[in-house]
Order: C-alpha cells, then sequence, then structure tokens
C-alpha cells in the first residue's frame, strides 16, 4: 500500500493520501462504511466538495466503492504481489543482467496513444523515452514512454520533472523506474492491458530478427490520485525471458 513521503503535494493529493493511510493503519478497514461525508469533512478539516472530489477518484482507483443513499464502503483489499504491484520492467525481467539503453530521448506533441492516456491538449508537451532492456546481452524489451505535461507533473510532484533530465548512459532506466526513484512516497497506481502482436520491421531489424515475430505488449497507465502522469507501452520478443510475477488468492 501506498507510503507516506515528506514532500509537499497538493491539497487534493495530501487529502487522498490522509484517507489512504486511515484505510492502511484499520482506521477503515476493508468492508468498513465510511461516515457520512458531512461527518468526516469535519473530522477531516475540509470542506465537502473537496472531499466528494477524492471520493470519486479513489472509487476510480478501486479503493472504496460508493452507492447513492448507502454511502462509501472501503474496498478488500486486491491481491498482491503480481501485476498489481508497480515494478518498472527491469525489476520484472531481474533480478541480475538487465541493462538500459536509450534510444531517444526528446519533447513532442501529443500522439493518438498519449493524448488519450495522459488525458492531453493539442497544445500540451510530453516527454518520450523510447529504451531497450537488456538482458544478459540481448534485447527483451523495447519501452516506449510518454509523461505528462511538466506543468502537469509540478503540480502532482516536483521531483517528477527532474526525473526526466538527461542521465548518463551507465544510469539509464525506464521512465517509470525514474519516477519511482524520485518520488518513493507518491501513491502510484495502473492499469495495464496484454495483448500478442508483431516485432515489425524497425524493432525486427534493431534485434535481427524476422518482423513478424511474435511479440508480448504490455501497456500501462500509471496515475496518481486520478491524474494520468505515465504512459507507456512495453514491447517483448518472443523468447524473452519469463516475467517475475506471483499471485496469492
Amino acid at each position: 500500500m501506498p507510503r507516506q513521503g515528506n514532500r509537499r503535494h497538493s491539497p487534493r493529493v495530501e487529502l487522498y493520501q490522509r484517507l489512504v493511510a486511515a484505510i492502511d493503519d484499520g482506521t477503515f478497514p476493508p468492508g468498513a462504511r465510511l461516515p457520512p461525508e458531512p461527518e468526516l469533512a469535519t473530522r477531516l478539516g475540509v470542506s465537502r466538495p473537496a472531499l466528494r472530489e477524492v471520493l470519486i477518484l479513489l472509487q476510480e482507483d478501486g479503493v472504496i466503492s460508493r452507492r447513492r443513499g448507502a454511502g462509501s464502503t472501503v474496498n478488500q483489499s486486491p491481491p498482491a504481489p503480481g501485476l498489481e504491484h508497480l515494478l518498472p520492467v527491469e525489476e520484472l525481467l531481474g533480478p541480475s543482467g538487465v541493462r538500459c539503453r536509450r534510444l531517444a530521448e526528446e519533447d513532442e506533441e501529443p500522439t493518438d496513444f498519449s493524448g488519450h492516456h495522459l488525458r492531453l491538449a493539442p497544445s500540451a508537451r510530453t516527454r518520450f523515452w523510447e529504451t531497450a532492456v537488456d538482458t544478459d546481452g540481448a534485447t527483451a524489451c523495447f519501452a516506449h514512454e510518454w509523461s505528462a505535461d511538466p506543468a502537469v507533473l509540478n503540480t502532482v510532484e516536483p521531483a517528477l520533472t527532474g526525473a526526466l533530465a538527461p542521465a548518463p548512459d551507465e544510469a539509464a532506466t525506464t521512465m517509470l523506474a525514474a519516477f519511482l526513484t524520485a518520488a518513493p512516497g507518491l501513491p502510484l497506481h495502473a492499469r495495464s492491458t496484454m495483448g500478442a502482436t508483431v516485432l515489425g520491421k524497425e524493432r525486427g531489424h534493431a534485434v535481427a530478427r524476422p518482423p513478424e515475430t511474435p511479440a508480448l505488449l504490455l501497456t500501462q497507465t500509471v496515475s496518481a490520485s486520478g491524474q494520468p502522469l505515465l504512459a507507456a507501452k512495453y514491447l517483448f520478443p518472443g523468447g524473452s525471458p519469463l516475467l517475475r510475477m506471483s499471485h496469492r488468492r
């Protein structure tokens, strides 16, 4: 569950964290019904509109359920740690022999993918990273990652903007790894999808494989308090090491 950091966040993020912390420490355990909005707003010292906005975000992130006339109920804890536990590709492919190589790094206008997943206006700017993640000298993943507009990152957590600064080749990471390192106390949530695809001509040429080589495509949108911060496509060529995941019932 999210850890509490000592950085300053927007009031909305701070209220979100306070409620998640109250769920973590058992003040509002799984299955418990939250107090009515007027009572909860008074206890937290916030306005009802501000509380209602954060409750909507908690509902969107699956932390609580809300029903008209029945109030808000804390959901049962999700299973962990599978893909539900947010990890960068480097750790999913680890634990050793993993190296990142930055192939491209630039500011660009929103694409159809980044504009949709990051809710970017046409006039916004996004930072794009393309990274090859190698295991034992062979490329196991192509990571395409886009950040939210710098103004949005600064509003949520200024350290995220600093995480996008160019780094030496030997210190290259995926963008998700950079975000997790820069803001360890920021509660992040992700929505992911998996599908089958092929490498294509350009990536196939990069790894000396036929364009029609099967590949696994993992798309992911990472958010804080309902605000999308990072959108990514991770492409794993057929024959790559298995992703390390564990599940429990």
